[in-house]
């Protein structure tokens, strides 16, 4: 009787011991299901909106393709050899890089001065990132608009402040030597509450016992923003770089509606330029070919970037 007995427990026992990993292996599957499914959503838009465009967008670069529906032959890289030989394309690209020179410095710069007023407790905070942040929200169009009666050269507040000062009043958007930087003026207008947020988070997070040891020491509000803020906000001031760089190189909206959809060789952008290729000139082949320019382009500030970052990562 008690070897029965023995026998079934530990039939029972080593029949529980293999039914375990069973259980667990089963338990693992509907975990992996239940992830899929909730992944399934993005996975599909992803693949819709992303990966189909960029592998459609390839093939065409390759084709002479056009929006009236002709053409459409494969045409190897005779559109790249085409882009490369352009000399409207490389002044296009040569625009928009000199807008992101122009407006990368003033929008990093004035947005750390911006945080860095905010952060040392003005009057009425909430006023100050309300008023420095609103901008922001609002759309190209009205921005566009708004900048395109400040700039007005008879009834404009830009030319009645020239005027105030005792300077000559200026067409800025009309004349070529002035429209380009009519854009910068207004894009940075519109964008700096973006990196002021960004730095006001980062200061936000450096500890207050920090400045209370330097108030100590002797340090003064100036010695504290430069050997306490400043250095901590090194991978805030990358980030906002990185960010405001990507995003001055698709140079388009507020160009396009400030001059009146007027191409500009001073103004026009290469995104414009794609536009134009694709949707005026209706040579979607080349358009094609031409975006993917400018995306190794962007491929190239990013890895750079991405270099820069990890080298100093290193250093530190």
């Amino acid at each position: 009787m008690m070897t029965a007995a023995t026998d079934s427990t530990r039939t029972i026992v080593t029949g529980s011991r293999t039914a375990a990993p069973a259980r667990r292996a089963g338990s693992r599957r509907r975990e992996q299901l239940v992830s899929w499914a909730f992944l399934a959503p993005f996975l599909i838009a992803f693949a819709l909106f992303l990966v189909w465009p960029i592998i459609h967008g390839i093939v065409l670069s390759f084709t002479d393709a056009s929006l009236t529906g002709a053409g459409g032959g494969f045409v190897g890289f005779a559109n790249y050899a085409e882009a490369l030989s352009d000399p409207v394309m490389w002044r296009s690209l040569w625009n928009t890089i000199w807008f992101t020179l122009l407006s990368t410095v003033p929008l990093v710069a004035i947005a750390l001065l911006m945080a860095a007023l905010v952060d040392r407790g003005l009057p009425g905070q909430w006023l100050w990132r309300l008023s420095f942040f609103m901008p922001y929200l609002l759309a190209s169009t009205v921005i566009s608009q708004i900048w395109v009666w400040i700039f007005n050269p008879q009834i404009g507040a830009a030319n009645n402040i020239l005027k105030a000062l005792g300077l000559e009043p200026l067409a800025w958007l009309q004349n070529p030597e002035t429209n380009m930087l009519s854009i910068v003026i207004a894009t940075v207008w519109w964008t700096v509450g973006f990196n002021f947020l960004l730095y006001l988070a980062a200061m936000q997070n450096i500890p207050p016992q920090q400045y209370e040891a330097a108030s100590l020491d002797g340090a003064g509000a100036w010695r504290q923003f430069w050997s306490i803020t400043l250095p901590q906000l090194g991978p805030a001031t990358v980030l906002i770089l990185l960010l405001q760089i990507l995003a001055s190189l698709k140079l388009f909206d507020q160009a396009y509606q400030m001059l009146g959809g007027v191409a500009s060789d001073t103004t026009r952008s290469i995104v414009q330029y794609i536009y134009e290729a694709g949707f005026v000139s209706y040579r979607f082949g080349y358009s094609a070919a031409i975006s993917y320019v400018f995306f190794a382009l962007i491929v190239i500030v990013g890895v750079a970037q991405a270099l820069v970052t990890r080298r100093r990562k290193e250093q530190l």
